[in-house]
């Protein structure tokens, strides 16, 4: 079975072909220089790109993967949730495709998508379902942070989420405060690795509530008042150096902990993790530290496929058209406010 997917959720315009589990092709092309000029993602700009560079970079896909069009067995792109102009470019030109082709479509959720990311490694990419154990995963990107159960393949429920801002979204608007270069959570994070994680000792929202969900919107505010009062934290490299430490330190001690607890409370011995925000090199690490301690086996998405691509979109939809056959329906509508049930 080979599977083309789409995913154009946000500032990432990617194609990528799937075959019998293994990642032919996975092409990414980035809006970030597109974006940098405005501190974030302009809605109408990455639309306008994505129909400038779909079909190049689906012809560029297959042409990695020795795939013609036509012998593409089904197509699947995101459907949600995402910025809601991006989202229509991928999801009706794959839509048109399969239709035109006579081929199964598979919608996606983009949640979905990388909570299954982290089952995919390699050189090439495969999807390793066949190690797959029950686990609890955190997804953890700009605009989400969701801690979830996965009981078995395909079947999953949320145990918490964030109720205000996402942890990524936490980590961008900090480092804009501190006037970092955009896209600001990476830049915070290489800064950091030179600074005093306990200079400062801002608040860890929610560490002790007993539930699985978030909240980084105190932690962004704290983070602003001290700049107010401290503004000369901005005036040397090693002070803003500590300054994101510290800011990184309380995300990710909140973003463990949590996650490390949800898992024990649910018996399982695995925990995966996946979203953009697992590039950054501290949780990476303390949350394997933490799951060493805890004797829990770790699963990270590789840094490839944590942020947006359609190599996730693929395999996930080869294992839900392995486990039921795909209808010929192309009637599916753009959700940008997608729950992951």
């Amino acid at each position: 079975m080979k599977i083309l997917g789409v995913e154009t959720s946000c500032d990432e315009t990617s194609v990528a072909v799937i075959a019998e589990g293994v990642v032919l092709a996975n092409v990414v092309s980035s809006q970030i220089k597109l974006h940098a000029e405005y501190g974030g993602v302009v809605p109408e700009l990455a639309t306008r790109e994505h129909l400038r560079n779909l079909l190049p970079i689906c012809g560029e896909a297959l042409s990695l993967a020795g795939v013609a069009v036509s012998d593409v067995d089904a197509i699947a792109a995101t459907q949600g949730p995402g910025l809601p102009s991006a989202l229509m470019v991928g999801l009706y030109a794959a839509e048109s495709l399969a239709f035109v082709l006579d081929k199964p479509f598979v919608p996606i959720n983009h949640h979905e998508a990388h909570l299954y990311s982290a089952w995919v490694s390699g050189n090439p990419l495969r999807a390793e379902f066949a190690e797959f154990e029950p686990s609890v995963s955190l997804i953890v990107s700009g605009g989400h942070t969701l801690l979830v159960l996965v009981e078995a393949e395909l079947r999953h429920r949320v145990l918490g989420g964030t109720i205000d801002d996402a942890a990524g979204e936490c980590f961008d608007k900090v480092a804009k405060l501190i006037g970092l270069p955009y896209p600001g959570g990476p830049e915070l994070d290489r800064l950091a690795q030179f600074g005093n994680p306990c200079a400062h000792a801002f608040p860890r929202p929610m560490i002790h509530d007993p539930t699985d969900d978030f909240s980084f919107s105190g932690l962004k505010t704290a983070v602003r008042y001290f700049l107010r009062d401290h503004p000369e934290v901005l005036e040397t490299r090693a002070a803003i150096q500590d300054l994101c430490a510290s800011v990184q330190a309380a995300i990710v001690e909140v973003l463990v902990k949590k996650t490390i607890r949800a898992a024990l409370r649910a018996g399982v011995k695995c925990v995966t993790a996946s979203g953009g925000v697992m590039c950054n090199s501290a949780l990476r690490r303390e949350l394997g530290e933490a799951c060493a301690v805890a004797r829990l086996s770790l699963r990270i998405a590789e840094r490839g496929l944590c942020t947006d691509n359609a190599a996730m979109v693929g395999i996930l939809a080869e294992r839900k058209l392995l486990q039921k056959d795909g209808a010929h329906r192309y009637d599916f509508e753009i959700a940008p406010g997608l729950a992951l049930v």
